[in-house]
Parts: structure tokens; sequence; C-alpha cells
């Protein structure tokens, strides 16, 4: 699938511009993540993109509908990672996307919930405050810890570089996501 037909699928069911901006920031993290690990980096792409596609159209059938549209155009890798980013659902993770899905989707948008209350956005952000922040369950407080850590332990990576790398990829994207 590529990135254009994805796009299709997420305007298509997504209106709201927060829904909109979660997946273009989930996108630019995991394309990067494919890269780093030099895996499929559009595949990567298009899977951070339509992982909450569903979510805004049908919340009671999420991520169902999106699972089961990509598995109908052949695409159960990314259905798979898709089915798995909540470790609630019980899906097993049998792929490094599988586990880059979930170790990168609430702490990309818990990383982008600190910079709107900064001052400066992401400028100056370090991995130092966001792990404060994390330990400040009155701050975004939807956002649930244990499945950041799920992630970041699944994927294999330090908590501390991990937040770097995310906001490195934010920050070199600041103005298209406006933070």
């Amino acid at each position: 699938m590529t990135r254009e037909e994805a796009k299709e699928i997420l305007v298509s069911m997504t209106k709201g511009d927060s829904l909109l901006r979660h997946a273009r920031s989930v996108e630019l993290v995991m394309e990067a993540y494919g890269s780093h690990f030099q895996e499929d980096a559009e595949e990567w792409a298009v899977t951070g993109m339509l992982h909450d596609a569903d979510y805004e159209a049908y919340p009671e059938e999420h991520p169902n509908r999106i699972v089961a549209m990509l598995r109908e155009k052949g695409e159960e890798k990314i259905a798979h990672a898709i089915s798995a980013h909540y470790t609630k659902w019980g899906v097993s993770y049998d792929t490094r996307l599988d586990k880059g899905l979930l170790a990168c989707d609430e702490l990309t948008g818990f990383i982008i919930a600190c910079c709107q209350v900064r001052p400066g956005g992401i400028e100056g952000l370090t991995p130092k405050s966001v792990k404060k922040k994390l330990k400040t369950k009155s701050f975004a407080a939807k956002v649930e810890r244990d499945e950041i850590q799920a992630g970041v332990d699944l994927l294999g990576v330090d908590i501390t570089e991990h937040i770097q790398f995310i906001i490195n990829v934010l920050a070199e994207n600041r103005e298209e996501l406006k933070i």
C-alpha cells in the first residue's frame, strides 16, 4: 500500500485536526524508526498513519474496521500491527513493526502534549523533562503509562534514547506539526 492510498483511507474516516495530527506525527516517527532498523520505512509510515484511522468514525469498533479493510487489501502485516497497538487487546507481538507501533503511539502523543504546555514548544525539550511529566499522573491523564513502558520493553530500547529519538523526529517536523 502506498502512502497516498493510506492517506485516502485516513481522510475518509478521520476529520478532526487533532487526530489527523496524531496520525501524521506517529507516521513520521514510525517512518524514521523503519529506516533506523533498516526495515521497510514506507510500510512503517503507513502503519503509523492508519493505526487510529477508524477511531473517530467507529470508536466502538476500533481498530476492527481498519484492520478488516487492510486485510481485504492484502496488508496483513500492517493489519496485525494495528490490531496489536494496545496490550489489553491480547494480540501477539510477532514483528518489530508490531512492537514499534506500540512503542511509538502513546509516547509520541505524550511528547506532543508536553510541547503544548511549554512556551517554546519542542524547542529545548529533553527526555528528562518528558520523564518527569510521565511521573505526573494528572498530566495528560488519559495517556496510559503502562502502555508506554510495555512498548519500550517489547521494542528493546532504552527509554531515554527512545524519547530523544521521538523528540528529534518531531523537532525536524515542528513547523508542519505546529509544535
